[in-house]
């Protein structure tokens, strides 16, 4: 094995900017002038002894991409003594995507960046690629590792074969919000009458939780997960869902006749910070769900997918892959206008976002991974023996801090 920890990292010129964007909008920034949560992740995997290669990806807003480079690397300089750190940032991409244009990969451009959740997991996947690694491990930069066994835990069983003799090459973990508490803590509350997220994941993840320790997945969560090359070399992430593009990497996986593992074994703790949009989150996930919805309707067009039944996926996410999804988000949406003031112009766009323009989003969009993912594993090949491509991808290693002769 030779895995490599990747972890998409955020900077902002502060902590929240509320968007309208579809694409490239995230649930937590971390201003320039802030530490934010990163610095606790990597210290966390230094103190329990992570030995294993990390690749910082610095997802930057526009305009402030030198800064946010420069900052994350500084950050990671804080660490090389103990983890060795590569950071990938707008400039390493730009250098990418030139290189891209000339081997004429023009069209693999928009789907393997920073903009977008799973433009970003690509990105790590082709670094890792290039690099000769043979697991990705992905983690985010507001969660800890607390004990010394995590990589052995991520990693086992991947690459080998389930008692059935099925590959197991995607598997996921869980959160913790606190120690041993996997639970969503979604409302129940009565404006959440027709959405209930919390309470179908909370079914499905009991049942997980009670099986062996590897069995097989409805869920695939982008803060714990672990890929193998023999997967990732094929499959590419969706890099035009809003967001969630870790479950639909599962739906991806499913439709390219894999599967994916849940270990019940395999957790990290998760420590978001505070600031974040309800209603901007919410309208993103209106778009995700009707995108996920259109694109399985159009996956049955394709002779060389298989199907995906929304009901083979209950409790969760099943219900969210129906027709009825867009009615729902619509009266889940008005609802918390009225039980969740505190957000309700954020709302009240995520309620006006169902009728037209997340649907016509979804119509626009959904065929585009198809065309992405038909090139992927020819491009990761091509990229692979590419040498100019090798020579950009591992560049950004972070050197240890000099310390200052004494006086």
């Amino acid at each position: 094995m030779n895995p490599v920890i990747v972890i998409p990292t955020y900077v902002g010129p502060k902590r929240h900017v509320p968007s309208d964007e579809v694409i490239g909008t995230y649930d937590h920034m971390t201003p320039l002038t802030h530490l934010g949560e990163l610095p606790r992740c990597l210290g966390s995997l230094k103190d329990q002894g992570i030995e294993v290669p990390v690749v910082l990806l610095v997802v930057p807003e526009a305009g402030i991409s030198q800064q946010a480079g420069e900052k994350i690397m500084g950050v990671a300089r804080t660490f090389a003594d103990a983890l060795s750190i590569q950071v990938v940032d707008s400039q390493t991409v730009e250098r990418l995507h030139d290189r891209m244009a000339e081997l004429g990969a023009e069209s693999m451009i928009e789907g393997v960046g920073l903009r977008g959740y799973g433009a970003i997991r690509n990105l790590g996947l082709l670094v890792a690629t290039v690099r000769g690694f043979t697991e990705v491990v992905f983690i985010d930069d507001d969660e800890i590792v607390d004990y010394p066994d995590f990589m052995e835990r991520a990693t086992y069983g991947l690459g080998r074969l389930s008692p059935k003799g099925v590959p197991i090459l995607v598997k996921s973990g869980y959160c913790n919000i606190a120690k041993d508490q996997w639970r969503s803590s979604q409302s129940n509350a009565w404006y959440n009458r027709f959405w209930g997220q919390g309470e179908l994941f909370n079914k499905w993840m009991a049942g997980a939780m009670s099986a062996s320790r590897i069995s097989t997945s409805n869920i695939l969560n982008g803060g714990c997960m672990a890929i193998h090359r023999e997967a990732f070399i094929r499959i590419s992430f969706d890099a035009w869902i809003s967001r969630g593009e870790d479950l639909d990497y599962l739906l991806n996986v499913l439709m390219y006749g894999g599967k994916v593992w849940f270990d019940n074994q395999w957790c990290i703790q998760h420590r978001p910070p505070l600031e974040r949009s309800e209603g901007q989150r919410f309208r993103q996930d209106i778009y995700r769900w009707i995108y996920e919805h259109r694109k399985l309707e159009f996956a049955k067009s394709q002779i060389d997918l298989l199907q995906i039944q929304p009901e083979s996926l209950d409790p969760y996410p099943g219900t969210f892959l129906n027709r009825s999804v867009g009615r729902r988000a619509f009266l889940t949406a008005c609802l918390r206008t009225i039980g969740r003031p505190r957000d309700r112009q954020g709302y009240l766009k995520a309620a006006l976002a169902v009728p037209r323009d997340a649907r016509d989003y979804a119509l626009s969009f959904c065929s585009r991974y198809f065309e992405f993912q038909r090139i992927w594993p020819s491009f990761v090949t091509n990229s692979m023996q590419d040498l100019i491509t090798q020579q950009i991808l591992r560049s950004g290693v972070a050197e240890p801090l000099q310390k200052e002769d004494p006086i």
